[in-house]
Order: C-alpha cells, then sequence, then structure tokens
C-alpha cells in the first residue's frame, strides 16, 4: 500500500501502551521483541508522541539503534496545548523528540490531537509554519494532524491548512456512528478533501477486545478461533484511502494476534460485513443516554455542568462495564473541559428546556453522580 510516496503496511505499531516491568518502566527487552516481531512479518510505521512518558526513549532503544533508519518510518507528535506558555516552548518539543528518538528526522510529524480549545494553541504558536520550515529541511517528510472533534471543525481545519497531507482519526465499527464521536463523518470529511488517513483507536483502547455479551456472542457465531480485536482490526483496515490502522499493542501476545490477523489483509467479504453490521446493531440496541452532544444544554446550565461529557462516560460504563474507563472519560470530557461533575447540578432544569431530545437531564446527572461516585 503507498501514500505520500510511502511505502506502509496497513497494521501500525502505536507505541502509547508499551508493556512495562513491575516498577513501572517500560520493558525494554518486550518491546525489542515486538519490534522484531513487526517487522519481520513486513509491517514498518511506528507511531509514538512527545507526550507519551517513555516512548521515545523506548522506541531509540528498541528500534533506532537496532535497525537501519530507511528499514521503517517513525512518526511522533507536538502537543503544543500541554503545558506551553510561548512559541518556543511549542518548538522545543521537536528538538526534545529528535533528541529522545535518536531518529535524524521524523517521517511523519503530527500536530497532537487538534480540536476544540487545543486548536488555538497551533494558531497562536504558528506551529504549521514551523512544520513547513522543518519539511524544507529534511527533518519531517510528511505534515499531518490527530483530531479527536466534529466533522464541522475538522472541515475548517482542513479548509485552513490545506498543507496537511494526512490526517489521524479515531474510527472503529462501535464510533462509526456513534454522536459522540462520528468518526464516519470525519472519515468522510477528510477524504473529500482527498486526505489519505491513519486510523486510531481501532479497538478504542483495548474496549472492542471484550465487548459486550451480546456482542461478542455475534462475532464468535461467525468466526468461534478469530477474537474480538482481530474483527476491529479488520474494520479499520477494509476502508479505503488509508495510510494504516494503528495498534497500541502491550505485549508479544497482542502482537502475534494482530499480525495473524493483519498479514495478508485484503478486505472483508460480503459474510464479515454483515456480521459486523450486526453487531453495530446490537451495540446500537443497548439503552444509553440519548444524547447527541450538541451541547444546548451547557448554554443554559447556570453551574457549568459537564452534562454531556458526563453522558458519554455513563454510556461507557453501561456498554463496556468498565468503570475505570469510564471514570477517565469522565476526567477528560468533564474536567478536562473546565466542567463541573454531575453531582454538582443544582437541579434547576433549566437543560431540560433546550434538550432537543427530550433528556431528563437532572435525573441522568443523579444517575451518573450514584454509578461514577462523582460526589
Amino acid at each position: 500500500m503507498s501514500y505520500l510516496g510511502e511505502t506502509i503496511g496497513k497494521l501500525g505499531f502505536g507505541l502509547m501502551r508499551l508493556p512495562t516491568l513491575e516498577n513501572g518502566t517500560i520493558d525494554i527487552e518486550q518491546v525489542k521483541q515486538m519490534v522484531d516481531m513487526y517487522l519481520g512479518a513486513g509491517f514498518t510505521y511506528f507511531d509514538t508522541a512527545w507526550a507519551y512518558p517513555g516512548s521515545e526513549d523506548a522506541i531509540r532503544q528498541a528500534l533506532v539503534e537496532r535497525y537501519p533508519r530507511s528499514s521503517y518510518q517513525l512518526a511522533t507528535k507536538n502537543a503544543a496545548w500541554i503545558n506551553c506558555k510561548t512559541r518556543e516552548e511549542a518548538i522545543g518539543q521537536f528538538e526534545t523528540s529528535l533528541r529522545q528518538t535518536g531518529a535524524g528526522y521524523f517521517d511523519f510529524y503530527l500536530l497532537h490531537n487538534i480540536g476544540e480549545g487545543r486548536t488555538r494553541y497551533f494558531e497562536d504558536y504558528d506551529m504549521w509554519t514551523f512544520v513547513q520550515e522543518k519539511k524544507a529541511q529534511g527533518l519531517i517528510k510528511h505534515i499531518g494532524f490527530s483530531f479527536h472533534s466534529t466533522p464541522e471543525e475538522l472541515e475548517e481545519v482542513l479548509t485552513a491548512h490545506p498543507e496537511a497531507e494526512f490526517v489521524q482519526l479515531q474510527i472503529n465499527y462501535a464510533d462509526w456512528d456513534y454522536p459522540a464521536v462520528q468518526s464516519r463523518r470525519c472519515y468522510e470529511t477528510a477524504r473529500r478533501f482527498g486526505k489519505p488517513v491513519i486510523i486510531m483507536e481501532p479497538v478504542k483502547g483495548g474496549l472492542l477486545a471484550n465487548p459486550p455479551k451480546q456482542v461478542l456472542d455475534i462475532l464468535k457465531a461467525a468466526e468461534p478461533e478469530s477474537s474480538a480485536a482481530s474483527w476491529a482490526l479488520r474494520f479499520a483496515a477494509s476502508l479505503e484511502g488509508l495510510i494504516t490502522v494503528l495498534s497500541g499493542m502491550s505485549n508479544i501476545e497482542q502482537m502475534q494476534d494482530n499480525l495473524a490477523t493483519m498479514k495478508g489483509f485484503t478486505g472483508l467479504d460480503a459474510e464479515q460485513r454483515a456480521t459486523l453490521h450486526k453487531a453495530q446493531q446490537a451495540l446500537a440496541a443497548i439503552p444509553l443516554i440519548p444524547c447527541t452532544t450538541c451541547n444546548y444544554c451547557a448554554k443554559v446550565c447556570p453551574n457549568d455542568i459537564g452534562i454531556s461529557g458526563s453522558f458519554t462516560a455513563m454510556n461507557y460504563l453501561t456498554l463496556y462495564n468498565d468503570l475505570a474507563a469510564a471514570k477517565h472519560w469522565e476526567g477528560w470530557l468533564v474536567g478536562g473541559h473546565g466542567r463541573k461533575p454531575a453531582s454538582e447540578c443544582l437541579q434547576c432544569g433549566e437543560c431540560e428546556q433546550a434538550c432537543p431530545q427530550h433528556i431528563a437531564i437532572r435525573d441522568e446527572l443523579a444517575r451518573v453522580a450514584a454509578a461514577l461516585k462523582t460526589d
């Protein structure tokens, strides 16, 4: 598969969730084995980031110092919105990444997690000009960005920055039509602008490796020997216009399963597509809070409660029965966006007057507070 002049296999090695030792440090020896297995299977794309603790240093030891630079592609990312008060601090992330990876240059360099309030940092610090300068110097081969927001904002970014050569998007069969993520519409927006796509979160942070029972039953009935994670990877990899599909592999077993799934993969057949459609229907049938994240409620809430973020977190808990993941999403979508938790709702009812879905918001927020123990 060739995009932007690069030949890349459909499986990318995401380096966000590397294996760790008992003391919490990255298990470099296991990472080396995983790198060897991955390259030995014919795949070449490694994805790290300045913001992934220890990841850039680990990939220097496991990959850069052990293989010819021309034998792989290395991607890393700039998160100008994390603790950067000046352009110099944002630019400094690039130099830090060069030093930590020892790679000499980056095949793919991404402005990391553009969207919502984070977008302005890249504009304020003129990071788009900076990455173009580094590309002209040969220190970056391809410029792009990762994105977690609405298709409308994605269109704005792509219109403002035609220099972006690719987009990295969260795409999986669970989020394909899920209102809080809108994978399908974001993918279609990128393709309409002619941008190839790198897929992240194809297994939804590992949640689709252990989906709800009614979903798992459908997948196992169709292919008893196939893992649930393999279905998620194949759904993502079957889309057109892809550079690669990233999988954040945390151990040798996950690497083995992913390689078995993706080596020689050419696409889903009609029966497999029908199975995944049934799985999506089963997910859609699970009773969730019908929030579309329009955030009309947020505009009228006198206490600045993170209503839609709370509902998204609660829906994660309902779907995957994973309290830690639900609390993570609540922390990101509520506190991380400067909103107050569900437990601080004043029960005034202003939000319910504004909600086009006619959700009993006060009752649902009370349920969230109890389930996630936000009080």
